[in-house]
């Protein structure tokens, strides 16, 4: 059998791994150029949040130990209050973690790990024009600039949120689509060594006004993210207001990152968007799938699209076990399967829901249990409305919220 695919990133790798263990004939068909021999790397750079789910797809193709040894552990986030105060807040107990990986790192891993099977066959900078899933054929474009028609049994789709093969589906009878952009954007800078070393605890920092500074530790340097409403982004137009800005919610920061750099990395590219995606149905009878991102694209602040994404590969992996790899009876029992968990880890994501990140608790179930745990703590708010804004605070991190939500002006 002969599977093809656009793809996106990691998700691609990891599917022609799993696919390629099954003795199937793989090409893979990546619009960019090959990121081992690429003068510079072009895309996100932000690191990635690896967690059980992700580390469980890696191992079940011999990867987990590899990936997490390039890894950097994160057992906590550390809270930066104005006045200068610093307070700890574990992820999980003390023996969890939750692992920063480069994007880079992992991309070439995973990489290297298709090129072993001689049943794959990756072709870059080919990038997908048309797909025709009745008919199996998927039409790319090379560097020779003319179009190619590729015909396969199984159109694999990993070609992230604005995805050419999703686009394709939508125009079928009851596919159901919604996209959502969330008024926030984000932005990337970066915290160099000095002297080898940096001296700041990884932190999350929430100023008064809910503009967050997520920042992962990789290789002795701090990737940071700024998430902050973009109505917000566009005030800061000069060098004197983004100084300001960080002086007044990141006093901290500054130091760390020096004003030029600071000014440089703020102005090098505009904020980026952050979208949410929902479908329904992931798969064309037995000849096309949606995977990862393609399927259901989430924000980032559970840190689950990768993870997700991962779980996606693992599944379906686990489906073509149980029904012997017949794609007619193996595609349609993973959209069954899978959109609960996909549109509850969407929703989830917004909530931040900690207990997840850990196990490999279905995410649909764990929303049952988030709705649970809304109704004890409206209850017990109700009961005893005399609960100290400490007490409401305690109650909420008892039950698993994992984030504290201010009201401020930018609340929405």
């Amino acid at each position: 059998m002969e599977t093809s695919w656009s793809s996106s990133d990691t998700q691609s790798s990891l599917n022609a791994c799993f696919l390629a263990k099954r003795n199937f004939q793989v090409d893979l068909y990546e619009a960019r150029e090959d990121i081992r021999v690429a003068k510079s790397a072009h895309g996100r750079s932000i690191n990635l949040a690896l967690s059980y789910r992700g580390r469980q797809a890696l191992k079940a193709i011999g990867l987990e130990d590899q990936i997490v040894s390039q890894g950097v552990p994160l057992r906590g986030r550390m809270i930066h209050s104005l006045s200068g105060k610093k307070s700890a807040l574990p992820y999980g107990t003390k023996y969890q973690y939750i692992l920063s990986i480069s994007r880079e790192n992992l991309n070439k891993s995973l990489l290297n790990a298709v090129e072993k099977y001689p049943n794959v066959k990756a072709h870059f900078g080919h990038r997908l024009l048309k797909c025709n899933p009745e008919e199996g054929v998927i039409t790319v474009l090379g560097a020779d600039k003319v179009p190619k028609d590729v015909t396969c049994n199984l159109i694999v789709g990993c070609d992230g949120a604005y995805s050419t093969v999703r686009n394709h589906l939508m125009k079928k009878p009851r596919f159901d689509y919604s996209q959502h952009y969330i008024p926030h954007g984000y932005m990337e800078l970066t915290i160099s060594p000095k002297n080898g070393d940096v001296s700041s605890f990884p932190f999350h920092c929430p100023p008064p006004q809910d503009c967050r500074s997520v920042i992962l530790c990789n290789d002795k340097s701090f990737t940071c993210t700024l998430f902050m409403p973009f109505e917000e982004f566009e005030k800061l137009l000069t060098s004197n207001d983004v100084l300001d800005f960080f002086q007044k919610y990141f006093p901290d920061f500054i130091p760390l990152i020096g004003k030029q750099t600071l000014v440089r990395d703020f102005f090098l590219l505009p904020p980026q968007t952050m979208i949410s995606v929902k479908c329904s149905a992931f798969h064309f009878k037995s000849h096309c799938v949606l995977m990862g991102d393609a399927a259901h694209a989430i924000v980032p602040f559970f840190g689950q699209g990768m993870n997700a994404g991962f779980e996606d590969c693992l599944v379906f992996d686990e489906l073509m076990d149980k029904f012997n790899n017949n794609l007619s009876m193996c595609l349609p029992e993973f959209s069954r399967v899978r959109i609960p968990d996909a549109h509850a880890i969407s929703d989830l994501s917004i909530y931040n829901y900690m207990e997840v990140t850990f196990s490999r608790v279905r995410y649909h179930e764990a929303v049952l249990h988030w709705h649970w745990q809304k109704k004890v703590i409206k209850r017990g708010l109700f009961v005893f409305g005399s609960l100290t804004a400490i007490g409401t605070t305690y109650l909420l991190v008892h039950y698993g919220m994992g984030h504290i939500s201010l009201q401020t002006p930018w609340s929405h």
